[in-house]
């Protein structure tokens, strides 16, 4: 009635397409932050601190004997 299929061409095909895309898109990211202009790096180098933040309240005084 039901055909046997055979997947195993295709799961290698798909298989093999997924690495192509994956090492693709590494590749590209890799090229571009290589690429990438001194003034851009500078900015992403200071992105989390671009504004001064207050000390925590929390952070622990430094330890002296007496």
């Amino acid at each position: 009635m039901f055909r046997r299929l055979i997947f195993e061409d295709s799961a290698a095909l798909f298989t093999f397409a997924a690495f192509i895309t994956a090492s693709s898109i590494y590749v590209t990211i890799a090229w571009r932050a290589l690429r990438m202009r001194r003034e851009q790096l500078e900015h992403f180098e200071n992105l989390p601190f671009e504004t001064a933040t207050p000390s925590a309240s929390h952070e622990a005084k430094p330890f002296t004997r007496a």
